[in-house]
């Protein structure tokens, strides 16, 4: 991840995959932790239309790092808050409605200000959500913590260690001795899908639509500038 930095790269990536008739994968690994299966299993069983809290802690990277730059790493959102736009999407199971993205104001001390920033998604069922990626905590805080609302129940996932279900009947918590976000078996059943045969562990359509989501939001930050 990402896919790629531009609209044009995504195209060009979805007209050879189509050619190809083949598959494409991307490292959204979260998607495959064992608790966002469990959270996912559980919102599985609710119709209604959820809400969604994600606090990412992601810790600040200078300026002059290859990350930040546009035409090399894309920038932070597109870089690595992808990962969360992924996951919320994930979790919704809808498509995308529409999207806003604010960042932090212009000031005198803030050389970097995209990557610290609230993005904001709707989703075709009624979903909502908002992706709070601020690079200005500290480490002694957690990196990641997210939360789900929906239909008098709520579910809240703390760093992939602790989920504690709030309202939900069979279910009150789930913890790991180690952190788990995924990446394992990310691989696995991706590879498992190559060797077997079948389909891609990621939609095809919800790779591409994440990625062009992505990118539409990074340009949005950029503009507010």
């Amino acid at each position: 991840k990402p896919l790629a930095l531009t609209h044009e790269e995504i195209d060009q990536i979805e007209a050879a995959y189509k050619k190809s008739k083949s598959m494409i994968m991307v490292g959204y690994n979260r998607r495959f932790s064992p608790h966002i299966q469990k959270m996912k299993s559980l919102l599985n069983t609710k119709s209604l239309p959820k809400t969604f809290i994600m606090t990412i802690n992601a810790g600040e990277i200078p300026n002059d790092h290859w990350t930040q730059d546009d035409e090399i790493g894309g920038g932070r959102i597109i870089g690595e808050a992808c990962h969360f736009i992924d996951l919320m999407r994930f979790l919704a199971e809808s498509k995308i409605k529409s999207f806003h993205a604010s960042k932090m104001g212009r000031n005198d001390y803030v050389e970097v200000k995209d990557d610290k920033a609230v993005i904001t998604l709707e989703f075709e069922d009624g979903s909502i959500g908002s992706i709070n990626y601020f690079a200005n905590g500290g480490k002694i805080f957690p990196k990641e913590r997210i939360e789900v609302f929906c239909d008098n129940a709520v579910l809240q996932l703390d760093n992939y260690r602790k989920l504690v279900g709030f309202g939900w009947n069979g279910f009150s918590k789930m913890n790991l001795w180690r952190m788990d976000k995924g990446q394992s078996k990310c691989a696995e059943v991706f590879m498992d899908a190559v060797r077997v045969g079948g389909d891609c562990p990621i939609p095809q359509d919800e790779i591409f639509e994440v990625a062009r989501v992505s990118v539409d939001i990074a340009e949005m930050l950029r503009k507010n500038s």
